[in-house]
């Protein structure tokens, strides 16, 4: 998987950590090594860079890219809920900096057998950890409607996600949903036609919103930002 491009708004984050050369800087969602090449590039060898994801293809290639930098460095394969207690466990218990990147990357939309498009055939998954025990296949088959409907329109902002959901069961009930397309599919049924000629693929806020249960993107995020800024030394940012 090409996790080689460059982060959207890299310059300005960089510039707004305020890097220090003997610093000690985290990366929770290091993806491709994006962000974490241009923290490391402004270390010297004083300085200690951490990162984690729970990808490992992204961490794979992370620690292909962060090869020969001048810092020490280390990257481990962990979810960024979890960092002050690994962090503590790895011997750190203060940084100067942190950087989350939220979200899905461009390299895991393209990668169609992971099943976060829309646009492309794949079995029903959408785990940024592929060893997790939840995909989005038992989130669209085992979901009540109620709590579909509710995760549609939290997470997707989608005004029809009453509709997509009864739609959603009502189709189950034939046969198990298992591949995107289909989803999408059924979920652009569910939405009025004069509605479906703006904004995009209909099924945007829906994939959206599975994706973000599946991972458990915003549940996390309270605790983890809480965690993070405990670490942070005097004068370091998130």
């Amino acid at each position: 998987m090409d996790f080689s491009h460059k982060p959207v708004m890299l310059e300005q984050c960089i510039s707004m950590l305020n890097i220090k050369p003997d610093g000690i800087y985290y990366d929770g969602t290091a993806g491709g090594g994006g962000h974490s090449a241009a923290i490391a590039a402004k270390l010297s060898t004083q300085g200690r860079l951490v990162c984690f994801d729970r990808d490992s293809d992204a961490i794979s290639v992370c620690r292909e890219r962060l090869t020969g930098f001048a810092p020490d460095i280390q990257i481990k394969k962990a979810n960024f809920s979890d960092a002050a207690s690994v962090l503590n466990e790895m011997g750190v218990y203060g940084i100067d900096g942190a950087i989350l990147d939220l979200g899905v990357s461009s390299r895991q939309l393209d990668c169609a057998e992971r099943g976060f498009s829309y646009s492309k055939s794949a079995p029903l998954d959408m785990r940024m950890d592929k060893s997790a025990a939840l995909s989005a296949f038992e989130v669209v088959n085992e979901y009540s409607e109620t709590n579909l409907a509710e995760i549609i329109f939290k997470y997707g902002e989608e005004r029809f996600a009453r509709k997509i959901a009864s739609f959603i069961v009502r189709e189950r009930q034939k046969c198990k949903i298992c591949d995107t397309v289909t989803l999408a599919e059924i979920i652009k049924s569910a939405i009025p036609a004069s509605m479906r000629r703006s904004g995009g693929n209909p099924a945007k806020r829906t994939f959206q919103a599975i994706r973000i249960e599946v991972n458990g993107e915003l549940a996390v995020l309270p605790e983890a930002v809480n965690s993070l800024i405990s670490l942070l030394n005097h004068g370091g940012r998130l």
